[in-house]
């Protein structure tokens, strides 16, 4: 099992509304293909930071789960095409990580 930390800064003004459309469109359009979404979290110092987390129970997991969302019709056509006006896409930054041992997390 390994997990993606995803760290988002969004454009000025644009944080309110992309944490909106986190909630109320992504996270539940990724959950219904089998995404698990372990939490969403603002910067509390950082008016433009926003991150979440995903948990893969292995690579081929990943893959599927990528295929299923990303290249639905629904991601494609009305998803996809509103990131950019919320997002600096440049400055995404993707952490693949592992739980240790004793971390509540597992």
């Amino acid at each position: 099992m390994f997990f993606e930390l995803r760290e988002y800064r969004t454009l000025p003004g644009q944080r309110e509304n992309w944490v909106r459309f986190m909630e109320e469109e992504i996270i539940p359009f990724q959950v219904s293909k089998g995404m698990v979404i372990l939490g969403s979290f603002v910067g509390e110092e950082e008016d433009d930071l926003y991150i979440w987390v995903r948990r893969f129970s292995s690579e081929e997991d990943r893959e599927a789960l990528y295929e299923a969302v990303y290249q639905s019709d629904r991601w494609v056509n009305e998803i996809g095409p509103k990131v950019p006006e919320m997002l600096d896409r440049d400055k995404i930054v993707v952490r693949r990580i592992e739980a240790t041992p004793h971390s509540v997390i597992q």
